[in-house]
Protein backbone atom coordinates (compact mmCIF):
# COMPACT_ATOMS: atom_id res chain seq x y z
CA UNK A 1 0.00 0.00 0.00
CA UNK A 2 1.20 3.49 -0.86
CA UNK A 3 0.52 6.43 1.48
CA UNK A 4 1.02 10.03 0.41
CA UNK A 5 1.74 12.31 3.36
CA UNK A 6 1.65 16.03 2.66
CA UNK A 7 3.16 18.56 5.04
CA UNK A 8 5.75 16.04 6.12
CA UNK A 9 8.05 18.64 7.71
CA UNK A 10 5.40 20.20 9.93
CA UNK A 11 4.78 19.38 13.59
CA UNK A 12 2.15 16.73 12.87
CA UNK A 13 3.63 15.65 9.56
CA UNK A 14 7.01 14.92 11.14
CA UNK A 15 5.39 12.54 13.64
CA UNK A 16 3.21 10.98 10.93
CA UNK A 17 6.29 10.01 8.94
CA UNK A 18 7.13 7.65 11.79
CA UNK A 19 3.63 6.56 12.80
CA UNK A 20 2.43 5.64 9.30
CA UNK A 21 5.45 3.54 8.35
CA UNK A 22 4.01 0.19 9.57
CA UNK A 23 1.02 0.64 7.25
CA UNK A 24 2.90 0.83 3.97
CA UNK A 25 5.25 2.85 1.79
CA UNK A 26 5.10 6.49 2.87
CA UNK A 27 5.71 9.18 0.25
CA UNK A 28 6.59 12.23 2.37
CA UNK A 29 5.85 15.46 0.49
CA UNK A 30 6.90 18.96 1.57
CA UNK A 31 6.76 22.45 0.10
CA UNK A 32 9.93 21.55 -1.79
CA UNK A 33 7.84 19.09 -3.81
CA UNK A 34 4.75 21.19 -4.49
CA UNK A 35 3.39 24.67 -3.73
CA UNK A 36 0.46 24.04 -1.40
CA UNK A 37 -0.87 27.53 -2.12
CA UNK A 38 -1.39 26.44 -5.76
CA UNK A 39 -4.48 24.19 -5.81
CA UNK A 40 -4.00 23.12 -9.43
CA UNK A 41 -0.42 22.03 -8.78
CA UNK A 42 -1.47 20.22 -5.61
CA UNK A 43 -4.22 18.31 -7.39
CA UNK A 44 -1.88 17.28 -10.21
CA UNK A 45 0.75 16.17 -7.72
CA UNK A 46 -1.69 13.95 -5.80
CA UNK A 47 -2.93 12.40 -9.04
CA UNK A 48 0.64 11.74 -10.17
CA UNK A 49 1.64 9.98 -6.93
CA UNK A 50 -1.46 7.76 -7.19
CA UNK A 51 -1.48 6.67 -3.56
CA UNK A 52 -3.99 4.41 -1.85
CA UNK A 53 -4.21 6.74 1.15
CA UNK A 54 -3.65 10.50 1.23
CA UNK A 55 -2.98 12.05 4.64
CA UNK A 56 -2.96 15.83 4.51
CA UNK A 57 -1.03 17.54 7.31
CA UNK A 58 -0.64 20.83 5.43
CA UNK A 59 -2.38 23.88 6.85
CA UNK A 60 -2.11 27.63 7.09
CA UNK A 61 -2.04 27.99 10.88
CA UNK A 62 -0.98 31.59 11.54
CA UNK A 63 -4.21 32.50 13.34
CA UNK A 64 -3.60 36.22 13.74
CA UNK A 65 -1.88 36.74 10.40
CA UNK A 66 -4.82 35.07 8.65
CA UNK A 67 -6.91 38.14 9.44
CA UNK A 68 -4.73 40.03 6.92
CA UNK A 69 -3.94 37.07 4.66
CA UNK A 70 -7.40 35.62 4.19
CA UNK A 71 -6.84 34.79 0.51
CA UNK A 72 -3.74 32.76 1.32
CA UNK A 73 -5.42 31.04 4.27
CA UNK A 74 -8.38 29.99 2.11
CA UNK A 75 -6.12 28.95 -0.75
CA UNK A 76 -4.24 26.51 1.50
CA UNK A 77 -6.99 25.47 3.92
CA UNK A 78 -9.88 25.23 1.43
CA UNK A 79 -8.84 25.27 -2.23
CA UNK A 80 -5.76 23.05 -1.99
CA UNK A 81 -7.65 20.70 0.30
CA UNK A 82 -10.49 20.47 -2.22
CA UNK A 83 -7.99 19.70 -4.98
CA UNK A 84 -6.46 16.89 -2.89
CA UNK A 85 -9.85 15.47 -1.97
CA UNK A 86 -10.94 15.44 -5.61
CA UNK A 87 -7.74 13.74 -6.75
CA UNK A 88 -8.11 11.15 -3.99
CA UNK A 89 -11.72 10.48 -4.97
CA UNK A 90 -10.74 9.97 -8.62
CA UNK A 91 -8.11 7.49 -7.50
CA UNK A 92 -10.48 5.75 -5.07
CA UNK A 93 -8.07 6.59 -2.26
CA UNK A 94 -8.85 7.26 1.38
CA UNK A 95 -8.41 10.96 2.17
CA UNK A 96 -7.48 11.96 5.74
CA UNK A 97 -7.48 15.61 6.80
CA UNK A 98 -7.16 17.65 10.01
CA UNK A 99 -9.34 20.48 11.21
CA UNK A 100 -9.58 22.54 14.37
CA UNK A 101 -11.52 23.38 17.50
CA UNK A 102 -11.61 26.95 16.20
CA UNK A 103 -14.61 26.08 14.01
CA UNK A 104 -16.67 26.75 17.18
CA UNK A 105 -17.40 30.08 18.83
CA UNK A 106 -16.73 28.93 22.39
CA UNK A 107 -20.07 29.92 23.89
CA UNK A 108 -20.80 26.43 25.24
CA UNK A 109 -19.74 25.33 28.70
CA UNK A 110 -19.67 21.61 27.88
CA UNK A 111 -17.54 19.77 25.30
CA UNK A 112 -18.51 20.30 21.67
CA UNK A 113 -19.75 17.32 19.69
CA UNK A 114 -19.55 16.93 15.92
CA UNK A 115 -23.25 17.76 15.63
CA UNK A 116 -22.94 21.15 17.35
CA UNK A 117 -23.39 24.27 15.26
CA UNK A 118 -20.13 25.67 13.88
CA UNK A 119 -19.54 29.43 14.10
CA UNK A 120 -15.84 30.30 13.81
CA UNK A 121 -14.76 33.61 15.31
CA UNK A 122 -11.72 34.21 13.12
CA UNK A 123 -10.54 33.89 9.54
CA UNK A 124 -8.38 30.86 10.30
CA UNK A 125 -11.38 28.97 11.71
CA UNK A 126 -13.51 29.99 8.73
CA UNK A 127 -10.90 28.76 6.27
CA UNK A 128 -10.60 25.42 8.05
CA UNK A 129 -14.37 24.97 8.15
CA UNK A 130 -14.51 25.78 4.44
CA UNK A 131 -12.01 22.98 3.88
CA UNK A 132 -14.20 20.55 5.80
CA UNK A 133 -17.24 21.48 3.72
CA UNK A 134 -15.30 21.14 0.48
CA UNK A 135 -14.25 17.59 1.38
CA UNK A 136 -17.82 16.61 2.24
CA UNK A 137 -19.17 18.07 -1.02
CA UNK A 138 -16.57 16.27 -3.12
CA UNK A 139 -17.32 12.94 -1.50
CA UNK A 140 -15.44 9.70 -1.81
CA UNK A 141 -13.91 8.00 1.24
CA UNK A 142 -12.66 10.57 3.74
CA UNK A 143 -11.99 11.22 7.41
CA UNK A 144 -11.65 14.65 9.02
CA UNK A 145 -10.10 14.78 12.48
CA UNK A 146 -10.66 17.97 14.47
CA UNK A 147 -7.97 18.51 17.06
CA UNK A 148 -6.82 21.34 19.32
CA UNK A 149 -3.93 23.27 20.90
CA UNK A 150 -1.28 21.36 18.93
CA UNK A 151 2.32 21.34 20.15
CA UNK A 152 5.47 19.30 19.62
CA UNK A 153 9.18 19.16 20.36
CA UNK A 154 9.82 20.96 17.07
CA UNK A 155 8.34 23.96 15.29
CA UNK A 156 6.63 27.02 16.73
CA UNK A 157 4.16 26.21 19.48
CA UNK A 158 3.07 27.14 22.99
CA UNK A 159 5.35 24.71 24.83
CA UNK A 160 8.51 25.85 23.09
CA UNK A 161 7.50 29.49 23.46
CA UNK A 162 6.90 29.12 27.20
CA UNK A 163 10.26 27.41 27.74
CA UNK A 164 12.04 30.14 25.80
CA UNK A 165 10.32 32.90 27.78
CA UNK A 166 10.80 31.06 31.05
CA UNK A 167 14.54 30.97 30.49
CA UNK A 168 14.73 34.77 30.33
CA UNK A 169 11.97 36.04 32.63
CA UNK A 170 11.04 35.54 36.27
CA UNK A 171 7.39 36.45 35.78
CA UNK A 172 4.89 35.77 32.98
CA UNK A 173 1.21 36.55 32.47
CA UNK A 174 -0.85 33.89 30.70
CA UNK A 175 -4.53 33.81 29.75
CA UNK A 176 -6.60 31.84 32.23
CA UNK A 177 -10.15 32.07 30.84
CA UNK A 178 -9.74 30.07 27.61
CA UNK A 179 -10.29 26.30 27.90
CA UNK A 180 -9.14 23.54 25.60
CA UNK A 181 -7.26 20.26 25.30
CA UNK A 182 -3.50 20.48 24.61
CA UNK A 183 -2.76 17.75 22.08
CA UNK A 184 0.74 16.72 21.11
CA UNK A 185 1.61 16.07 17.48
CA UNK A 186 2.76 12.60 18.50
CA UNK A 187 -0.65 11.86 20.00
CA UNK A 188 -2.32 12.99 16.78
CA UNK A 189 0.02 10.90 14.62
CA UNK A 190 -0.32 7.72 16.67
CA UNK A 191 -4.11 7.96 16.86
CA UNK A 192 -4.25 8.67 13.13
CA UNK A 193 -2.16 5.64 12.21
CA UNK A 194 -4.37 3.27 14.19
CA UNK A 195 -7.54 4.92 12.86
CA UNK A 196 -6.30 4.64 9.28
CA UNK A 197 -5.48 0.96 9.81
CA UNK A 198 -9.04 0.36 10.97
CA UNK A 199 -10.45 2.43 8.11
CA UNK A 200 -8.53 0.31 5.61
CA UNK A 201 -10.11 -2.84 7.03
CA UNK A 202 -13.53 -1.18 6.94
CA UNK A 203 -13.04 -0.29 3.29
CA UNK A 204 -12.09 -3.86 2.50
CA UNK A 205 -15.21 -5.17 4.22
CA UNK A 206 -17.50 -2.55 2.73
CA UNK A 207 -18.41 -1.06 6.12
CA UNK A 208 -16.50 2.22 5.85
CA UNK A 209 -18.33 5.49 6.46
CA UNK A 210 -16.85 8.93 5.88
CA UNK A 211 -17.20 11.57 8.58
CA UNK A 212 -15.87 14.24 10.90
CA UNK A 213 -14.43 13.11 14.24
CA UNK A 214 -13.08 15.00 17.24
CA UNK A 215 -9.63 13.68 18.20
CA UNK A 216 -7.73 15.29 21.07
CA UNK A 217 -5.77 14.27 24.13
CA UNK A 218 -7.87 13.33 27.14
CA UNK A 219 -8.79 16.07 29.59
CA UNK A 220 -8.88 19.85 29.38
CA UNK A 221 -7.17 22.88 30.91
CA UNK A 222 -6.49 26.58 30.43
CA UNK A 223 -3.49 28.23 28.83
CA UNK A 224 -2.40 29.41 32.28
CA UNK A 225 -2.62 25.96 33.85
CA UNK A 226 -0.93 24.48 30.79
CA UNK A 227 1.96 26.93 31.21
CA UNK A 228 2.29 26.05 34.89
CA UNK A 229 2.39 22.35 33.99
CA UNK A 230 5.09 23.01 31.39
CA UNK A 231 7.32 24.81 33.88
CA UNK A 232 6.67 22.30 36.66
CA UNK A 233 7.60 19.43 34.37
CA UNK A 234 10.68 21.20 33.04
CA UNK A 235 11.95 22.11 36.51
CA UNK A 236 11.76 18.50 37.64
CA UNK A 237 14.61 17.84 35.24
CA UNK A 238 18.02 18.92 36.52
CA UNK A 239 19.07 20.20 33.11
CA UNK A 240 16.29 22.80 33.27
CA UNK A 241 16.76 23.76 36.91
CA UNK A 242 18.18 27.11 35.79
CA UNK A 243 14.85 28.34 34.41
CA UNK A 244 14.38 31.91 35.67
CA UNK A 245 10.59 31.75 35.78
CA UNK A 246 9.21 32.01 39.32
CA UNK A 247 5.63 33.13 38.84
CA UNK A 248 2.94 32.61 36.20
CA UNK A 249 0.16 35.14 36.64
CA UNK A 250 -3.37 34.36 35.44
CA UNK A 251 -4.98 37.08 33.33
CA UNK A 252 -8.24 37.32 31.36
CA UNK A 253 -8.06 37.22 27.58
CA UNK A 254 -9.27 40.81 27.55
CA UNK A 255 -5.90 41.84 29.00
CA UNK A 256 -4.01 40.05 26.22
CA UNK A 257 -5.71 41.27 23.03
CA UNK A 258 -4.97 39.45 19.78
CA UNK A 259 -5.86 40.39 16.24
CA UNK A 260 -7.95 37.25 15.82
CA UNK A 261 -10.49 36.46 18.55
CA UNK A 262 -10.26 32.99 20.14
CA UNK A 263 -13.10 30.87 21.56
CA UNK A 264 -13.29 30.99 25.36
CA UNK A 265 -14.21 27.30 25.48
CA UNK A 266 -13.23 24.85 22.75
CA UNK A 267 -13.03 21.49 24.52
CA UNK A 268 -14.06 18.73 22.10
CA UNK A 269 -16.17 15.67 22.90
CA UNK A 270 -14.29 12.61 21.58
CA UNK A 271 -17.04 10.05 22.21
CA UNK A 272 -17.70 9.47 18.51
CA UNK A 273 -14.02 8.86 17.78
CA UNK A 274 -13.71 6.52 20.76
CA UNK A 275 -16.74 4.48 19.70
CA UNK A 276 -15.60 4.15 16.09
CA UNK A 277 -11.91 3.44 16.57
CA UNK A 278 -11.67 2.01 20.11
CA UNK A 279 -8.36 3.69 20.97
CA UNK A 280 -6.96 4.95 24.25
CA UNK A 281 -6.42 8.70 24.28
CA UNK A 282 -3.87 9.43 26.99
CA UNK A 283 -4.30 12.45 29.28
CA UNK A 284 -2.65 15.60 27.98
CA UNK A 285 -0.30 15.59 30.99
CA UNK A 286 1.20 12.25 29.89
CA UNK A 287 1.89 13.47 26.36
CA UNK A 288 3.36 16.72 27.70
CA UNK A 289 5.84 14.80 29.85
CA UNK A 290 7.03 12.87 26.80
CA UNK A 291 7.54 16.04 24.79
CA UNK A 292 9.48 17.68 27.63
CA UNK A 293 11.70 14.62 27.87
CA UNK A 294 12.32 14.78 24.14
CA UNK A 295 13.18 18.48 24.34
CA UNK A 296 15.55 17.78 27.19
CA UNK A 297 17.41 15.25 25.09
CA UNK A 298 17.59 17.53 22.06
Amino acid sequence: MKILLTGANGQVGWELRRALLPLGEVIAATRADVDFADPAAVGAFVEEVAADVVVNAVAYTAVDRAEDEADLAFSVNRDAVAAMALAARKRGALFVHYSTDYVFDGTKQTPYSESDVTAPLNMYGRSKLAGEKAIEEIGGNWLVFRTSWVYASRGQNFVRTMLKLGASREKLSVVSDQHGAPTSARTIADLTAHAVAKAILERQSGSFESGVFHMTANGATTWHAFAEAIFAGAKRDRSRADLLIREVLPIPAAEYPTKAPRPAYSVLDNARFDARFGLYRAPWQVALALVLEELDGA
